[in-house]
């Protein structure tokens, strides 16, 4: 199997959007503000990985929102990612990241176990004091334009 360290891995992004604000959390590994998201799992749909991961990191449960076709369903529709991007993890390592935004089903409260981790909604008027980096702040602003507009 190959290494997670290594190789061209695809993954997804979540940006979830909520009363103005964009649900961001604390990546302790990587020292920055980012989406919920994460690896693709073997055999995995995309879609359901976005909702997984959203769930798994901060414990909301999301739809995704985008173009997916509603008038077939064989073939399975997927819903098209807002943006796919290449990022340069490490030597050898990239990520083919898939970037959703979602809504929330249900309650929008982060559950306890999260709480500690920094977790939260966060809108225009915290990222600069959060550092939220360029990249990451760019799809917040998009996410919001496009969901709220």
């Amino acid at each position: 199997m190959e290494s997670e360290a290594t190789g061209r891995h695809f993954t997804v992004a979540v940006f979830v959007v909520w009363d103005g604000k964009v649900l961001l959390h604390w990546h302790r590994k990587l020292g920055m503000w980012l989406p919920p998201g994460g690896h693709i799992e073997r055999d995995e749909l995309p879609d359901d990985a976005a909702a997984r991961e959203v769930l798994e990191e901060t414990g909301i449960r999301v739809e995704l929102v985008g173009e997916r076709r509603e008038d077939i369903r064989d073939p399975v529709q997927l819903h098209r990612p807002a943006g796919v991007q290449l990022e340069d993890i490490g030597p050898g390592h990239q990520h083919i990241d898939l970037i959703y935004f979602a809504e929330p089903v249900g309650s929008t409260d982060i559950r306890d176990e999260f709480s500690g981790d920094k977790v939260g909604w966060y809108g225009p008027e915290d990222w600069s004091a959060m550092s939220v980096n360029t990249e990451v702040r760019g799809w917040c602003e998009r996410a919001l334009r496009e969901m709220e507009g």
